[in-house]
């Protein structure tokens, strides 16, 4: 199936796509295309216009400063996956990134679409917000900062504004004794989560001082697990406390759970304390 008709506009900055947007309702962003021309393709997506950002010099690149990580919105998956900054400082991100569709899609397929589809199957907002990112975005009425765990509020749905552009993600960068990892279960055709789960944890002296646990594929959206966090947080950073924090992860999960042909709703939730382990027990690996 072919899309609909609709306008092209290029921005070579982010006022002049501000003012495309306010000039053409009903318009979408275009940056790597790869969550948007699928829904343009079988007209599940109808606008009006697409304005590329795709050239946008104050949209790239990835800047290690003062502690954080600040990564534009155009930065592709593979340049995540790469960045020595991102392995070093936020191992997850980079982690789950690598594993995110096939090299094609890597290549052009940017962090800020991502999150912006909010796919609830989708890697990256999932370790997002188990490592405490912000999104910055910018709009008509100024630029503003929204906690990644406030940002994705459903399937395919965010806070973002209908004038907003996702501008920067900005992650804490990993300290002393802090390690975070990201494990799933790849759907095998398309490779998204059928399960997903983030971990960050901060070890002192063998004791988990600081958890930080999310889950995606099987919910609305990501979401942080704090039964599994409680469990574990003042506990040894061994094998066993690992085990009964993860197994704790369906009392944050509740009915919600999603499920398809692929994979029902009670296989993923029976799935879930596995890989949540499996992300918990390669954080403290990382941390020690």
């Amino acid at each position: 199936m072919y899309s609909a008709d609709f306008d092209y506009h290029r921005a070579r900055t982010i006022p002049e796509a501000l003012q495309l947007m306010a000039s053409n309702p009903g318009a979408k962003l275009l940056a790597g295309g790869h969550s948007l021309i699928p829904l343009l393709k079988l007209r599940l997506a109808m606008p009006s216009a697409l304005i590329d950002i795709g050239r946008v010099p104050e949209l790239r690149g990835i800047v290690a400063r003062d502690g954080t990580l600040r990564i534009g919105s155009l930065v592709t998956h593979a340049e995540l996956a790469a960045s020595p900054d991102i392995r070093r400082s936020a191992a997850a991100l980079g982690e789950a990134a690598a594993q995110v569709g096939d090299p094609m899609v890597r290549n052009r397929g940017t962090i800020g679409g991502n999150i912006a589809h909010a796919d609830p199957a989708s890697d990256l907002p999932t370790v997002l917000v188990a490592l405490g990112a912000h999104i910055e975005v910018v709009g008509s009425r100024g630029r503003r900062t929204i906690d990644a765990g406030h940002f994705f509020t459903g399937i395919m749905t965010t806070a973002l504004e209908e004038d907003e552009i996702v501008a920067d993600v900005v992650v804490p960068a990993a300290g002393r004794g802090e390690g975070s990892a990201y494990a799933k279960f790849p759907h095998p055709a398309s490779r998204y989560a059928v399960v997903g789960a983030a971990a960050l944890i901060i070890v002192k002296q063998g004791t988990c001082s600081a958890v930080s646990v999310a889950l995606g594929g099987l919910l609305p959206h990501a979401r942080r697990l704090p039964s599994v966090e409680r469990a574990l947080t003042g506990q040894p950073a061994n094998d066993a406390t690992i085990a009964n924090a993860a197994s704790r992860a369906l009392q944050d999960v509740g009915e919600q759970a999603n499920g398809d042909l692929f994979a029902s709703a009670e296989y993923r939730k029976a799935m879930a304390p596995v890989y949540v382990k499996r992300a918990l027990l390669a954080a403290v690996a990382r941390a020690v």
